[in-house]
């Protein structure tokens, strides 16, 4: 994630530090916005891409806890239905120019072998912890997990299944993949073991911009492995593309995006492209002459419309086809059930979220990755964040208002004890500048609001959170 401006002109009230369990009090209980929803729009409306907000609180944000937490001791105080159990795996083939995920090229076999013992010993320490919780969702990241090996993606089933206790006929799995991956044996594995969603980034269909990004793809290998998949029929195939990338233009947007449409995908991710600190593509640099990236997306949107696709946020695009026959067990995103397995994988619940050390240079991501695979003990957390009751609101309104779902008023007092509009005087800002509205007793983003999702999150950061993001090296 791009760094935050420390003079970003509407900082909000949290001032506490939230690295331990220590007194996480704020100066004040309730958000500190603006007054004028004028000027605040237009705020908005000036930067709409400000950073990409997929979590909160990022990632960059954890920082090492002053004492190590004991998971089983975490863990036994959570009461859901159901949880998300996610693998990470870090490798790829080669590293896109605007990457800042925790992957790193390597192709060794060896060395894929490894982490995926290191990887099972890690669920082994871990399933009599969870206490055979039931999940509900199982995915499977990275990187590219599918750069694996046919038999090594086997046992990344075999570990949920057979020692993390996930029941495949309840649960919705997802796994990622590439198009020089696509390969039968894999997608035999994947079909076996009953994937219901295969995701693949594409981000463009015309070599030069994938060449601009450093992204080595040959149109005619995606459109092969696009094939492929709608081959093997699985219940919902995913496609990623992003708009703004260096010398594309509306034409050539379109040409990509009406590409993806002729494979029929039932869900299509449109990301804006960011520049970040250290990646291969430097901040400030686009390779456009004036920042496209709205009119790309609002051409996007309104074709997307036009081919039958509903919007369920700024980025998720889907029709309401070839949903799984599975009886899945309940699951929302905004409960805090997830255990994350592999290096660079988040866990979270209710109030703490944890990971290993996070790095995005190469040297920094092969030393975490090679200290993961060596360590003896993984029923400790010692890297991440503990929420207090501020940032749990935070991420509980985000994580709900930046969908189309939106923010269901009765659900946030019954929680937090408090009616949003009284905790939350920022909602005054979103309703009077014609960003949301209030229907069915939800808090909704409207199409503009949905539009400036990002701004609207970058918006909502704490200053706590912003602080940490804006201090990390990213070594």
């Amino acid at each position: 994630m791009k760094a935050m401006n420390p003079n970003h002109p509407y900082p909000t009230g949290a001032t506490a530090d939230t690295s331990s369990g220590k007194d996480l009090s704020l100066v004040s209980s309730r958000f500190l916005w603006p007054e004028n929803p004028d000027e605040w729009a237009r705020t908005i409306r000036e930067a709409p891409y400000r950073s990409y907000l997929y979590s909160y609180p990022h990632k960059t944000a954890y920082r090492a806890l002053d004492t190590p937490l004991s998971l089983r001791e975490l863990w036994e105080q959570e009461e859901l239905e159901s949880y998300f159990l996610y693998m990470h795996i870090p490798f790829c083939a080669a590293r896109c120019g605007f990457c800042n995920l925790f992957t790193l090229p390597d192709k060794r076999l060896d060395v894929h072998k490894e982490y995926v013992d290191a990887l099972e010993r890690q669920a082994r320490q871990w399933a009599p912890i969870m206490g055979g919780r039931p999940f509900s969702r199982f995915a499977i990241g990275g990187g590219t997990p599918t750069l694996l090996e046919a038999p090594l993606v086997e046992r990344l089933f075999d570990i949920a299944e057979n020692i993390m206790g996930l029941e495949p006929r309840h649960a919705s799995i997802s796994v990622e993949t590439s198009p020089d991956t696509v390969t039968e044996d894999r997608l035999e594995v994947l079909k076996r073991r009953g994937t219901d969603r295969v995701s693949m980034g594409i981000q463009s269909f015309v070599e030069s911009e994938s060449a601009a990004i450093y992204r080595p793809q040959k149109p005619k290998l995606v459109r092969e492995a696009l094939a492929r998949l709608v081959e093997y029929n699985f219940p919902l195939l995913n496609v990623d593309l992003i708009y703004g990338l260096p010398g594309q233009t509306l034409e050539t947007w379109l040409y990509s995006l009406e590409e993806a449409l002729s494979y029929s995908p039932g869900e299509i991710f449109l990301y804006p492209l960011y520049i970040r600190e250290n990646t291969i593509l430097k901040p400030g640099y686009t390779g456009l002459e004036h920042d496209i990236r709205l009119s790309l997306y609002e051409a996007a949107r309104e074709r997307l419309k036009q081919a039958g696709y509903v919007q369920y946020s700024m980025r998720r695009f889907a029709k309401n086809e070839g949903a799984s026959d599975k009886e899945l067990l309940p699951y929302s995103c905004q409960e805090e059930g997830m255990a994350g397995l592999g290096c660079g994988a988040r866990s979270y619940t209710r109030n703490v979220h944890y990971a290993s050390r996070y790095g995005v240079s190469a040297a920094a991501t092969r030393s975490i990755i090679a200290d993961y695979v060596a360590a003896e003990r993984h029923d400790l957390a010692d890297y991440g964040f503990i929420l207090n009751a501020d940032e749990s609101k935070r991420r509980f309104i985000l994580k709900a208002l930046l969908h189309r779902e939106g923010l269901n008023l009765s659900a946030y007092a019954e929680r937090f004890g408090v009616p949003l509009p009284d905790d939350f005087t920022g909602m005054s800002l979103l309703l009077e500048s014609g960003m949301a509205v209030v229907e069915e007793g939800s808090l909704r983003l409207t199409e503009e609001g949905m539009a400036y999702s990002d701004a609207i999150g970058d918006w909502m950061i704490s200053t706590a959170v912003r602080e940490r993001m804006e201090g990390y090296a990213g070594a």
